[in-house]
């Protein structure tokens, strides 16, 4: 089977992540190779490993090793997120920015002014994230159009300022998935402020779409519509510029198979990475 100008674009969702991991994986054993795989916050290294061909090597194990960690004594999410990010990015240095390789792209948002940066980088984030939680609900995106920008990072583009390197690929992969009321250590790149892909993009289908991709299967961690950005206003179509989007997405929410964001039980994770699995191999037999 054979797909022109096909892109892969992953989902936000902390431990929920096990789930595109699992989809993931089912389009690796497929055969499925992507000519453009895009991330946001914590699918950025499964996905990063599925650039390089190796989504099913790095496994559920990946998810278990991270529950284990913060089970440890004075560790927190940004801790852990760090951890993983410096343990399972030293083996892309050699593959990810090969010629031949898939290009990788990482959704992130710069913070545009320096009062908000004031506020991003300091003890006053976790305050300032539970407000724009708060915000999401009321569908209130004010503070966000003002003060961010989103960007997109890739490995392959040589036009674009915004590059994926070996030096800056743990500051993209961290600020990507920075959220601010749980993330107590604070994004920079190149020395300039970032945040969370989730506040302007929760999976970057549509910037695929914008980079010319002639299709893009998009992968959620949540069952129902799946949402632009965190506060749930406008939905991804299955359409965009007639480039289909194929969206990919769990039979229940996944909090009943024992995952939540930043709790989860290892049989959980077990059963959430399977279930994307079983959804990946579901998909493709449709898609064929």
């Amino acid at each position: 089977m054979t797909r022109k100008s096909l892109a892969i674009a992953t989902t936000v969702g902390s431990f929920k992540g096990a789930f595109a991991h699992g989809v993931l994986t089912a389009l690796e054993e497929a055969g499925i190779v992507a000519d453009g795989y895009a991330a946001a916050s914590s699918s950025v290294i499964p996905t990063s490993w599925a650039a390089i061909g190796r989504a099913t090597d790095l496994g559920v194990d990946y998810w278990l090793a991270g529950l284990s960690a913060l089970e440890q004594p004075q560790q927190n999410m940004s801790k852990i997120v760090q951890r993983g990010i410096r343990i399972f990015s030293k083996q892309l240095r050699q593959h990810l920015y090969q010629p031949q390789t898939p290009t990788l792209y990482i959704a992130t948002n710069a913070v545009i002014d320096p009062a908000a940066a004031a506020q991003t980088q300091t003890a006053l984030a976790q305050d300032l994230g539970k407000r724009l939680l708060r915000a999401s609900v009321q569908k209130d995106r004010s503070w966000v159009d003002a003060n961010l920008r989103f960007t997109l990072f890739s490995t392959h583009h040589h036009e674009s300022q915004y590059r994926i390197t070996p030096n800056n690929f743990p500051a993209v992969a961290y600020a990507s998935s920075r959220i601010m009321h749980a993330w107590e250590i604070p994004a920079w790149i190149d020395g300039k402020p970032y945040v969370d892909a989730a506040y302007t993009c929760l999976c970057p289908a549509l910037a695929m779409v914008s980079a010319g991709y002639q299709e893009t299967i998009a992968i959620s961690n949540e069952p129902g519509t799946m949402y632009q950005d965190m506060f749930h206003i406008e939905p991804i179509p299955t359409h965009s510029c007639g480039v289909p989007i194929h969206i990919i997405r769990p039979d229940v929410h996944l909090k009943e198979l024992g995952v939540d964001f930043t709790k989860a039980t290892p049989d959980g994770l077990v059963r959430v990475y399977r279930h994307g699995q079983d959804k990946g191999s579901e998909f493709i037999r449709q898609w064929k």
